[in-house]
């Protein structure tokens, strides 16, 4: 039986970019020549941000140094790794956002991408509109897209607000709209970069479907990159593990979800939260979390008598009666664990910092690790409107106090359950 020869889509060759640390330019031509002017002098600039490391000046981060990777026809890849690994600047470069520094990208077809909720998308235009917008921009014809307009909206469950301006749809309207558009419009490569989050489950579920489909039945190459190993799992046939902007194991789906876990840093107890992405649409903007801390530790490794005690640090830009925040807890191969009781941070008002602590108990873990999100809201679950929710896994781990109980094999779960009492026997 012959071979079948696998056809790159995708072709990368030491592949390089790099970010300059710090402000670039001063706004305006003055402003400029100010700052060159005094450093040419040797003396302080006079536009320098008050409480900024002047010593930063010059200095370089690469998010991508040296990466050589090929993706065939029919591929469904996965790309995982920490915060900071270079995922999203490799799709950036890849979908042509960006340019790179060094090297060089072959690609053979069209992409179509949803690197973030709304991408692409006019928040005056309707619905219709932007996908006729969309199809256009990947060179389809009118007559092309009136084919595929049918499936987009069914597909998309927007059917009752397909001509209603975007900029009032819910982060959850906008997801399936976007998503819609990107999976069934004519294009052979598929990009998407954690955006099935801001999504309900159900619809997820109906997105991974689809994923499958494209990429086993049509044929298409589908690059997806997510925090959530069940999906990674679920979708992909091959997976890479990005670190420190480069590419550090290709191949099996298990391993590299293994290695991607073996990454996970608990060593990091301060988060500086103002400048990382958000998870939803409008996250931030009328609360915004700045930091997050685990108090009186210098690793968050704890024990399972051991409150985990946890500093945020927050503004307002509007009054607020009140504000709620929970926990969407995870073990570290992202399966979910569970989700904790809404806590109520209290009234606020703009102006001021607040300085809030509260405490998890682990006692009903089992020895592992595990990271959460926080999820700052207003009103109740279920009618919640999202303040804040930082794309950031907060992550710890749980060892036993008691060695005496023993640990069980990975498959079993991650919850201690108390101990089972007779209340009755029979002789």
């Amino acid at each position: 039986m012959q071979k079948t020869e696998k056809t790159p889509v995708i072709e990368i060759e030491g592949l390089k970019k790099q970010y300059k640390l710090g402000q670039i330019g001063g706004g305006t031509l003055t402003h400029d020549l100010q700052s060159w002017w005094a450093r040419v002098r040797g003396k302080e600039d006079p536009n320098t941000i008050i409480g900024t490391d002047t010593r930063l000046y010059g200095q370089t981060f690469m998010a991508l140094n040296g990466v050589d990777l090929t993706v065939y026809k029919g591929e469904a890849l996965g790309i995982i790794g920490r915060n900071g690994a270079g995922k999203s600047t490799l799709l950036k470069l890849l979908t042509r956002i960006t340019a790179p520094t060094e090297g060089e990208i072959r690609i053979k077809g069209r992409i179509s991408s949803m690197l973030e909720v709304g991408t692409g998308f006019n928040n005056e235009m309707t619905g219709r509109e932007n996908i006729y917008m969309n199809g256009a921009i990947l060179g389809m014809s009118r007559a092309e897209i009136d084919a595929k307009l049918p499936q987009i909206i069914e597909f998309s469950e927007c059917g009752d607000f397909i001509d209603t301006p975007v900029k009032r749809y819910s982060s959850g309207m906008f997801v399936k709209l976007a998503f819609a558009v990107a999976a069934h419009l004519d294009s052979e490569i598929l990009v998407m970069d954690e955006v099935l989050a801001v999504g309900d489950m159900k619809f997820q579920q109906k997105c991974l479907g689809k994923m499958s489909n494209v990429a086993n039945e049509d044929g298409r190459t589908v690059l997806y990159v997510s925090h959530n190993m069940s999906t990674i799992r679920q979708l992909c046939t091959r997976c890479i593990v990005l670190d420190q902007g480069r590419i550090i194991f290709d191949g099996d789906v298990e391993k590299a979800i293994a290695i991607y876990m073996d990454t996970t840093d608990v060593n990091v107890v301060h988060y500086d939260l103002r400048k990382v992405g958000r998870m939803n649409v409008g996250a931030g903007q009328r609360l915004r979390l700045e930091s997050l801390r685990f108090l009186g530790k210098e690793s968050s490794v704890f024990a399972d008598n051991e409150p985990v005690r946890v500093q945020i640090q927050w503004r307002v830009t509007e009054p607020f009666a009140g504000i709620n925040m929970k926990m969407n807890l995870h073990a570290r191969d992202s399966s979910p664990v569970g989700i904790t009781h809404p806590v109520n941070l209290g009234a606020a008002e703009p102006g001021r910092l607040y300085t809030t602590v509260f405490e998890f108990d682990p006692a009903m873990l089992g020895a592992g690790q595990y990271y959460f999100y926080l999820d700052v809201f207003d009103g109740v679950i279920g009618s919640a409107v999202c303040l804040d929710k930082p794309a950031v896994e907060f992550a710890f781990e749980v060892t036993p106090s008691d060695m005496s109980i023993p640990e069980w094999a990975p498959g079993w779960g991650r919850i201690h359950f108390p101990p089972v009492k007779l209340v009755e026997a029979e002789g």
